[in-house]
């Protein structure tokens, strides 16, 4: 089974539109097409238990999890706020992504 293309990519800033981190904002520095999750800065916080080794001590660590990509959605580039992803030809044949909300173009 082909992954399914996603309008998310590493480098977005997403709004977390449902869940226990739902309205937080963040950058997204990890992306999983062929199982649509995306890792956020800052989010889905977890705790790992890690072993003393000879490198480092052992001890509690906090780690970002990954959440699914429709559990997000991109933050407008004018507004911040949650919008859909367009994409749209420009004059010169180069194909970008557009903020649905406002028209702007995404980076």
């Amino acid at each position: 089974m082909r992954a399914p293309k996603l309008k998310i990519k590493k480098g977005d800033q997403v709004v977390v539109i449902t869940g226990k981190d739902k309205g937080a904002k963040g950058e997204v520095t990890k992306v999983f097409p062929e199982t649509a999750r995306i890792i956020v800065q800052g989010i889905n916080m977890a705790v790992k238990h890690k072993k003393p080794s000879q490198v480092s001590a052992g001890g509690l660590e906090k780690q970002e999890r990954s959440i699914h990509v429709s559990n997000v959605a991109l933050a407008d580039p004018k507004s911040g706020k949650p919008t859909r992803v367009g994409y749209k030809v420009l004059k010169d044949g180069k194909k970008v992504r557009v903020a649905k909300k406002s028209g702007e173009t995404i980076a």
